[in-house]
């Protein structure tokens, strides 16, 4: 991986390419069995029938899931494509990117985000975080959860498959505690060893109350 510096907007256009491509093969992926324990978990600190807003949320299997469990949820991806498998699953969705969530302000109870943040640029994810804040009511949680904690990195990884190559984020576990503590107030944060050569940075944050 190349350190390099970029802005989100930047990297926007090669990714709805990427995945567009990609969309059908990973509809049929498997989960692993920590992602669905890291949903699981999720899912068990919400109230019932909270309204949830996934993003980055792919071809929709978490929003699915989650909709199945009688949450009220809304979907946004920048791919097209992605966008159209979650309305195939009866998913309200729409094609968004993170920096404009365009929702009233405090419209959601809950946000999901399952390993898409890792795409945003460390320039650009303050405001993409204010951004997310926005759309929390007062006391909403927000699963934030990305690969990284072993090394502070930005770029392409020379081992992409996907065409073009994706930008991505790799944070320390200070770095990310560090971004994320300027808007939320944290109820957890562990890590996850996925078997795979990576780690799993899983924090479940808070919109404080007082505003």
């Amino acid at each position: 991986m190349i350190d390099m510096t970029v802005r989100y907007d930047e990297v926007l256009g090669p990714l709805r390419e990427a995945y567009d491509a990609e969309a059908g093969l990973r509809d049929g992926l498997i989960k692993e069995p920590w992602k669905l324990a890291e949903r699981r978990a999720f899912r068990d600190r919400l109230s019932p029938g909270a309204r949830l807003l996934e993003i980055g949320a792919g071809t929709g299997q978490d929003s699915a899931y989650f909709q199945q469990d009688d949450f009220a949820v809304v979907a946004a991806d920048l791919s097209p494509v992605m966008v159209e498998h979650c309305r195939a699953k009866g998913i309200e969705a729409h094609v968004m990117d993170f920096l404009h969530l365009n929702f009233p302000a405090s419209s959601f109870d809950a946000v999901f985000a399952m390993n898409c943040l890792l795409h945003v640029p460390n320039h650009d994810l303050p405001a993409v975080l204010a951004a997310i804040r926005a759309v929390l009511r007062p006391g909403g949680l927000f699963f934030l959860g990305v690969y990284g904690g072993n090394e502070s990195a930005e770029g392409p990884m020379d081992d992409d498959d996907h065409v073009p190559p994706r930008f991505f984020s790799w944070r320390t576990d200070e770095q990310l505690l560090g971004f994320a503590t300027t808007w939320f107030d944290v109820v957890d944060f562990h890590s996850v060893d996925t078997g795979r050569g990576h780690r799993f940075q899983s924090l479940t944050l808070r919109r404080s109350d007082s505003e």
